[in-house]
């Protein structure tokens, strides 16, 4: 197009006709004086100059002439949606040279770069889990804001700091080994974990991680990791486990009480047998008038064969009537008769093993309500464990068994300790569970049983280590006065 908006230029300015950035001189009032090449084109196509340039071009002209200084970043939208950068320089003789860059593509990706780190940065500190960047060697390069909700650090505070610090001891140098390792070879890992809060407690956290490689190396640069709290879908998982335990062991137990019932028949007519017997040869024994110590013995024997024989089959009748949640025959008792009555029964043996029993009971304890054959013979349980852990800790030697009894918050409280070898820990936590046992040929169901008992009467019974080495078992019951003197069923 022809020059005919240009001002007559007081020298000849040489733009250089190869410069693919469109280019124009301004005089004092800014006005155009010349233009090179690619800004004729622009020109050409139609466009005109005040659409080009940008609006207070005449005031930046005159601000670059005066301050001596380049103004740079002018930006103009064109009518055609283009966005122009306008950088404006002075020159001799009162003259301003202006040079546009189309910015279009640039400033667009420039601004979708901005919403996206936006919306990103929206969603890192506003999300639930822990998003952080770690080094191969596992420090902390960053972490979004959920650190101090889930964790109790700042983003800040874990800069620096390596994951192992805060993984449980036990899983550690597996853990890292393992990362390691899937990082390298695969990538990627997702992995369940215990790891420490700043208060000192642990959380169960699922973590999924994601290798970041070096472009022509392909080694392992850093990588990033999603973790999450799952503590307590893994606490409603172990609950989970327990009652399917539990339901397991019901319906052994539940075998059991059918067993129990075919045992029972089976048992009742050898031991009706042996009272018959024994009550026979007491009659012949009464006949033949035998004098003399050992005819004593011999009446007294038998009539210990008759007793213990009838109590054998009242215990089998009872725990064949509670194994099946029948009626318990339930009545006002003495606890110290109760303890006198399985300390008969359980004598003999205690005796053959140097065990002597140490008595501890008050006088005027409060009675309770309960089927006193079923409390018998959880007495007689904890006393026979009693005996045997002392014989496994002192074969040829004397030992002592304490057997309290006392009185206190309104029920009786029954305590069984001896010199055995005591429980650990973990053994104090699993010694009510049906089917353990740490003896060879147990069956791992008397203290279960026993506790069942206690607690179907309100009760209840538990061990804990004793005082002076041993096991304490500790079993009570409430006394009559809070109970409705009467039968009652499961």
């Amino acid at each position: 197009m022809p020059n005919k908006n240009k001002a007559e230029p007081a020298a000849r300015w040489l733009l250089p006709a190869a410069d693919p950035l469109p280019a124009a001189v301004f005089d004092a009032q800014a006005r155009l004086c010349d233009w090179n090449p690619a800004m004729h084109a622009w020109l050409a196509a139609g466009t005109a100059p005040d659409e080009l340039l940008p609006q207070n071009h005449r005031h930046l002209v005159k601000a670059v002439l005066e301050q001596q200084r380049a103004i740079d970043g002018v930006q103009v939208a064109t009518p055609d949606r283009r966005q122009l950068l306008w950088t404006f320089f002075p020159l001799v003789e009162g003259h301003v040279l202006g040079r546009a860059q189309d910015a279009t593509d640039n400033l667009q990706t420039y601004q979708q770069a901005q919403v996206a780190r936006r919306l990103y940065r929206l969603i890192i500190e506003n999300t639930t889990d822990l998003i952080s960047r770690h080094t191969p060697a596992g420090e902390f390069l960053d972490a979004s804001p959920a650190a101090w909700a889930l964790l109790g650090y700042w983003p800040e505070q874990l800069r620096g700091r390596g994951i192992e610090q805060l993984i449980h001891p036990q899983e550690r140098n597996g853990l890292m080994q393992r990362y390691a390792k899937a990082l390298e070879q695969d990538g990627y890992l997702t992995v369940s974990y215990q790891i420490r809060h700043r208060d000192g407690h642990y959380l169960w956290f699922e973590t999924a991680s994601r290798a970041i490689r070096e472009t022509y190396t392909g080694n392992v640069v850093e990588y990033i990791s999603v973790s999450r709290d799952i503590t307590e879908r893994v606490r409603s998982e172990e609950r989970s486990r327990r009652l399917q335990e539990e339901l397991t062991h019901a319906t052994r137990l539940a075998a059991l009480g059918e067993l129990a019932s075919g045992i029972a028949h089976e048992i009742n007519q050898p031991l009706a047998a042996i009272v018959n017997y024994a009550n026979a040869s007491q009659r012949y024994l009464t006949a033949l008038q035998p004098e003399g110590e050992a005819g004593q013995r011999l009446t007294q024997g038998l009539e210990r064969i008759t007793g213990h024989a009838q109590h054998a089959a009242e215990v089998i009748k009872r725990m064949r009537a509670f194994l099946r949640k029948g009626p318990r025959k339930a009545q006002r008792v003495s606890p110290a008769q109760l303890v006198e009555d399985a300390l008969r029964l359980c004598a003999w043996e205690a005796q053959q093993q140097q065990v002597d029993i140490i008595q501890q009971i008050p006088p005027e304890l409060p009675d309770v309500h309960v089927d006193p054959i079923l409390v018998q013979q959880v007495l007689l349980n904890l006393l026979r464990n009693a005996i045997e852990a002392n014989r496994d800790l002192h074969p040829d030697s004397p030992s002592q068994i304490s057997l309290r009894l006392s009185a206190s918050e309104r029920r009786v409280n029954l305590m069984v300790i001896d010199q055995g070898p005591g429980a650990s820990i973990e053994q104090l936590g699993k010694l009510f569970t049906p089917f353990y046992t740490s003896k060879a040929n147990g069956l791992g169901l008397g203290l279960s049983m026993s506790q069942s008992i206690l607690e179907s009467f309100d009760g209840g019974l538990e061990a804990r280590p004793a005082e002076q080495g041993g096991l304490c078992l500790h079993g009570w019951l409430p006394t009559l006065p809070d109970l409705q003197e009467q039968t009652t069923e499961n």
